[in-house]
């Protein structure tokens, strides 16, 4: 006879997350922030508070960052362990939608458990409930949908028997990773339901490692060595797939250098000589180069969104094959690729014994040389102090000061695309940058989660003040729970990149720098009182050598540490970079738009959809 134990639907759904460990031994699931609301205190906070013990629960500020918390302490842990967020019913699920987005577009692991309305229907419409006219079924919490990797309504206590093993197996599958949603229904919660003692036996997911079909093995293997000029463009696969040491042995063995995208960067110490540093519009001039000219480009863990491709336009030589290898078949065949489809770490390895002897000669040594010679100047302290410091100066100074531990980290704005461009990884682990959704609002809450998965690193955050104005709330809680890190604010009193977005394409300046924005001169943030009113530890600095002092002094202060600093809004690198397919008027009544449109249409020319 099947021994049963009786549960609610919500201390059955965090015991078995307790008994999901991975292969290190360690519980998948790390913990879990909350937000408490009708939806879900009665049911997953009673449970929660029983488990307290051995799952721990994080009060955050806001639901989207704490959830942003999440996936960063995922991302930095390539995948290794997640952690869960539950909310309310209503406003308080649908701010986790967009966190489900960042995690979905970067193949990332979060248990999204937001509450929903009753499965009884007996007090309709509920506090926070959105009706549908014409669908009884739909509440708030369909939009999690097209965001999530898997999604399931919980409507009977029971149901959690199949739901949560495929949560489990989605969240911990390479090909199929990203959110997972468990729309709790409120009442269900509460509900008791006699569970099998043995569902909540302890289990080890086991990270599968997917070899190459023998077939495209054979024709990818040809393919390089048909290849005179190949390239290797290292994603964020390899990172999650412990790959870092293997793509550099596969590139030194065979002498094929490496482009890094915005996920893959840090695969390959910066100065490696095979590695080329950044590919694409937030690129250098040694992969762009490079990539320009390949006759075979081998993706490995890559997505080839269009920052990495150029919008496409970027592997220029008519003769070039696109191979990609990954774990996701809808991955693999991007853009008519040949596909490996393959875990990184024994992709590699299969492919460089199928490949024997081959090998390319490499990238000329003076690609690299002349590039650090055009942009480091750019990164060293101005000469003239009273000068508003670049973005460029702001990224040297903290280079300087940087550690063997150190992890840089941002996700959108303007520092992305300088940090690509100039930042110089020591090693695997050494930057995070969350650019698949370029999240505003990442930041900061991933900067604590950063520190959450690794507590010896010293975390460095990048932020602007339009950033920092998204999602601050998370800094309250990174003092409250006393993790450390340093965020550097530069303020440039607006959206300094979408402004030299919209010069770019001939637009006026408007509504992105406060001062073309209505009400703006009104406008008067002292960023430092405001974290310090949240706890934070904060200064504000006016010089590059007073931003390089204040640097100095982050290993003493527990809790987060934030340094402000006004930055020039206009100047970016100047080298590197490629087109970018961003749509121009046809039309306008301004001169400039109009030539910015001309200067469109000839780039499309060198776009390719093949």
């Amino acid at each position: 006879m099947t021994k049963t134990i009786r549960l609610t639907a919500a201390q059955a759904l965090v015991r078995y997350i307790g008994a999901q460990h991975n292969e290190d031994g360690d519980c998948f699931i790390a913990g879990c922030w909350a937000i408490f609301g009708h939806g879900n205190v009665a049911g997953i906070g009673e449970a929660l508070h029983g488990a307290k013990d051995t799952l721990t629960t994080y009060r955050g500020h806001n639901e989207q960052t704490m959830a942003h918390a999440a996936i960063a302490y995922a991302k930095q842990l390539k995948r290794k362990r997640a952690m869960a967020v539950t909310s309310s019913i209503g406003p308080g699920a649908l701010n986790m939608v967009t966190a489900a987005g960042l995690a979905h577009v970067n193949r990332l692991p979060v248990l999204l458990l937001p509450g929903d309305v009753f499965a009884n229907r007996g007090p309709d419409p509920v506090l926070q409930q959105i009706e549908d006219f014409n669908d009884g079924t739909v509440s708030v919490n369909d939009c999690f949908k097209p965001v999530s990797r898997y999604f399931d309504r919980i409507t009977r206590p029971e149901q959690l028997l199949t739901a949560l093993p495929r949560a489990f197996r989605t969240m911990t599958d390479p090909a199929d990773c990203g959110p997972v949603t468990l729309s709790m229904c409120q009442d269900v919660q509460a509900e008791a339901f006699d569970y099998p003692e043995s569902f909540f036996a302890p289990q080890v997911w086991h990270q599968r490692r997917i070899r190459p079909d023998l077939g495209e093995l054979a024709r990818v293997a040809e393919a390089i060595k048909a290849a005179k000029n190949p390239v290797i463009v290292a994603g964020g696969g390899v990172h999650y797939a412990d790959a870092c040491e293997d793509i550099q042995a596969f590139a030194e063995a065979h002498g094929i250098p490496v482009a890094e995208t915005q996920a893959g960067k840090s695969a390959l110490a910066w100065d490696h000589p095979l590695n080329l540093g950044p590919i694409g519009v937030t690129g250098g001039e040694p992969a762009n180069a490079v990539c320009a000219q390949a006759d075979l480009v081998l993706g490995v863990g890559t997505r080839f969104q269009d920052f990495t491709t150029g919008s496409w336009g970027l592997f220029a030589n008519p003769e070039r094959k696109i191979i990609s290898l990954n774990t996701a078949a809808y991955d693999a065949a991007k853009h008519g690729a040949m596909p490996l489809m393959a875990d990184a770490k024994v992709g590699l390895a299969e492919l460089g014994d199928a490949i024997g002897s081959y090998k390319a000669t490499g990238p000329a040594p003076a690609l690299k040389a002349d590039w650090f010679g055009k942009v480091d100047p750019l990164t060293d302290a101005p000469a003239d102090t009273n000068a508003l410091p670049t973005d460029m100066q702001v990224i040297g100074a903290v280079q300087r000061s940087a550690t063997e531990e150190t992890v840089a980290m941002c996700a959108a704005g303007t520092m992305p695309g300088e940090l690509h461009k100039l930042w110089k990884a020591n090693k695997p682990g050494a930057y995070h940058m969350e650019y698949g959704f370029s999240c505003m609002g990442y930041e900061i809450a991933g900067a604590m989660g950063i520190k959450m998965a690794q507590p010896t690193r010293d975390v460095i955050c990048f932020t602007g003040d339009g950033t920092y104005m998204m999602a601050n709330s998370e800094m309250a809680t990174a003092a409250m729970l006393g993790v450390s890190f340093t965020v550097v604010v530069t303020d440039n009193r607006g959206y300094g990149c979408i402004n030299r977005l919209q010069m770019g394409t001939g637009g006026a300046e408007f509504n992105n720098l406060l001062a073309h924005a209505i009400g703006g001169d009104n406008s008067s943030i002292d960023f430092a009182a405001h974290a310090a009113s949240m706890g934070a530890t904060s200064v504000k600095v006016g010089t590059i050598p007073e931003l390089e002092a204040a640097l100095a002094k982050r290993h003493d202060i527990t809790g987060p540490y934030v340094i402000v600093i006004d930055t020039d809004p206009y100047p970016s690198t100047p080298h590197g970079g490629t087109w970018w397919d961003v749509g121009v008027p046809e039309v306008s009544e301004r001169a400039e738009v109009n030539a910015a449109y001309a200067g469109y249409i000839e780039n499309k020319k060198s776009q390719r959809i093949d």
